[in-house]
């Protein structure tokens, strides 16, 4: 039995060696950035992977890391997964920090179409500061549900989406409600795509550029003969003209000693004074 088990270990293939790493690309409405890397032993098998990533992780903005985005994979090409927009979400302790006690919320749900045909649906959310009647949270959901419809029907996908990310839609329905009940917060709470109407087309990458050839060279005609090539003289040597050399110049030689030789003085002995 032993034998049989270790036999059967050696079998084993490690599967992450046959696995390869895929860059996924954000759509174009998010300028086509690389949202991280997914591993993969098949092209086929990443289609439909949904990733998800925080607002924060692509345009940097810190004050919108609360706000998540979904993608879906559709189409690979090389080492790139492509995706598309399929909703966004907030993180639940953001929502908990906003609905303490004493204070109304006010939920909606709405199914908008847009303006290049994308079935979507969204849920904002409205905090008062303190508790309300439910008829005005009636008035409140009814507003929300008529700028929702207006914004969305005049808009692409892409416009929505940034009207909804960056705060547009929200402040919208606060100004609108304020006759109704001022509100302390809204926020769109989640979208959903429901149906998409045009998978987003795969931007093209610019072709390498190809090296510029060397000029042809023209071949002489039958029963000419070649024309023969001058060399061209340096520039430098046309513009300085020629040097003369100098004559060098003559020393003098140091006149020789005379060979008179001078003799030096004898010294005279001085006199002793006599003795007295």
């Amino acid at each position: 039995m032993a034998k049989k088990s270790r036999t059967a270990a050696r079998k084993v293939k490690d599967k992450w060696k046959s696995k390869t790493w895929y860059n996924i690309i954000a759509p174009e409405m998010f300028d086509s950035r690389i949202l991280g890397e997914t591993p993969a032993d098949s092209p086929e098998k990443l289609i439909d992977r949904v990733t998800e990533v925080t607002v924060q992780d692509i345009i940097g903005d810190f004050s919108k890391m609360h706000i998540k985005l979904r993608f879906k994979v559709h189409d690979v090409r090389g080492g790139d997964a492509y995706t598309y927009f399929i909703g966004h979400d907030m993180t639940s302790d953001y929502i908990r920090r906003l609905t303490r006690r004493k204070k109304s919320r006010t939920d909606g749900t709405f199914d908008v179409v847009t303006k290049d045909d994308n079935l979507v649906r969204i849920k904002p959310m409205a905090i008062a500061e303190r508790r309300i009647q439910s008829s005005k949270q009636s008035a409140i959901r009814k507003k929300m549900g008529d700028i929702v419809k207006s914004e969305a029907s005049g808009k692409i996908l892409s416009e929505l989406v940034r009207a909804m990310i960056m705060g547009e839609m929200a402040k919208k329905i606060a100004v609108a409600c304020r006759s109704i009940q001022p509100l302390q917060r809204v926020e769109i709470r989640k979208s959903e795509l429901m149906r998409i109407s045009k998978l987003p087309d795969i931007p093209e990458k610019a072709p390498e550029e190809e090296p510029e050839e060397p000029p042809a060279t023209e071949e002489p005609e039958e029963g000419e003969e070649p024309a023969e090539e001058v060399p061209e003289e340096s520039e430098a040597a046309e513009e300085t003209p020629e040097e003369t050399p100098e004559e060098p110049e003559v020393t003098e030689e140091p006149a020789e000693a005379s060979e008179e030789t001078v003799e030096p003085a004898e010294e005279v002995e001085e006199e002793e004074p006599a003795e007295s």
